[in-house]
């Protein structure tokens, strides 16, 4: 080609200045420009790769026994209410007839049906049989419980509730099965579809709990600082980026508060306060359930980490 630049041996007709195209640089090209490691966004992102090594490396131990941990918790606070209402059956009966105003014998049916749906659901979906309509069961009993002792429109026990379904949505991800009967003309989803829709509505569930304990109680300044560090943790469990450690983060935070703002086992078992108390525990440790449940399977398709992992 007439047009062919000789880059090996110039002659005496090529032009001797400086090269303006940089043909003659000896220094061998990678082809881009590497990222500064001292910038702040890539120490931040070294500091998440470590901490995101650390976290694989010391739950390997636990992993194949994160599943049975999470389904266990969620579930506990179910099988501690029943203990409740069976402890505390004359109790339960004036409440619901003298502030309720149930019928005798209405009152009886609505708590044994809750005490005994709670035990069987709860077994099933710790032995891994019908999950599905356990689940369902156990849902069934979160929202009539909350118009039957007439607590559905108090803020934080309908938060605090809402997390706890939370956690059931992320048992019911987990073992969704597909439907062996579809209706025709009716376009259906697959089970992975179905996964990624019901891992979502999971994921941002579970944080409510949080925004339930930052709306109530006394401001200091630890609970500002651990108000901010659980919301930026809640956000990123919510939108599913860095959403195991961010999870792992919340496990963390919320048993070690469980423990201490809600030690039941403190106060005379004749206070009323041990009740709420003991309310609390348990279905926060409901709501860690869940978070380990997450922790284990991931946030699903519809996350930002996901996204990455396309792009």
């Amino acid at each position: 080609m007439a047009s062919r630049i000789n880059i090996g041996r110039p002659t005496s007709t090529s032009y001797q200045g400086p090269d303006p195209h940089g043909f003659a640089n000896s220094r061998p090209s990678s082809g881009y420009r590497a990222a500064n490691p001292d910038a702040p966004l890539e120490r931040i992102r070294a500091i998440s790769k470590q901490v995101e090594d650390a976290i694989e490396i010391y739950s390997q131990p636990l992993k194949p026994h994160l599943p049975a941990i999470g389904r266990f918790l969620i579930i506990v606070t179910f099988y501690e209410d029943a203990l409740r209402i069976t402890t505390q059956w004359t109790d339960q009966l004036w409440y619901l007839q003298t502030h309720r105003h149930f019928y005798w014998g209405v009152s009886h049916l609505f708590l044994l049906l809750n005490v005994i749906t709670m035990l069987v659901a709860s077994t099933a979906v710790i032995m891994k049989r019908h999950t599905e309509y356990a689940v369902i069961g156990l849902l069934s009993v979160v929202v009539i419980q909350g118009f039957g002792y007439g607590l559905m429109f108090d803020l934080t026990f309908f938060l605090r509730n809402l997390s706890v379904i939370g956690g059931l949505i992320m048992v019911f991800s987990e073992t969704m099965i597909n439907k062996k009967k579809s209706f025709a003309g009716i376009p259906s989803m697959s089970e992975t579809d179905r996964k990624k829709y019901f891992l979502l509505a999971g994921r941002v569930l579970l944080i409510f709990l949080f925004l339930g304990f930052i709306i109530q109680g006394k401001w200091s300044i630890g609970r500002i600082f651990m108000s901010l560090f659980g919301l930026a943790a809640c956000t990123m469990v919510a939108v599913g980026f860095k959403a195991k450690w961010s999870a792992t983060f919340l496990v963390i935070l919320l048993s070690v508060f469980n423990v201490f703002a809600n030690n039941w086992w403190s106060v005379h078992s004749a206070h009323p306060q041990r009740d709420f108390l003991k309310y609390d525990f348990f279905q926060t440790l409901s709501i860690v359930g869940g978070l380990i449940l997450l922790v284990n399977i991931g946030p699903g398709g519809l996350s930002v980490d996901e996204k990455k992992k396309t792009y």
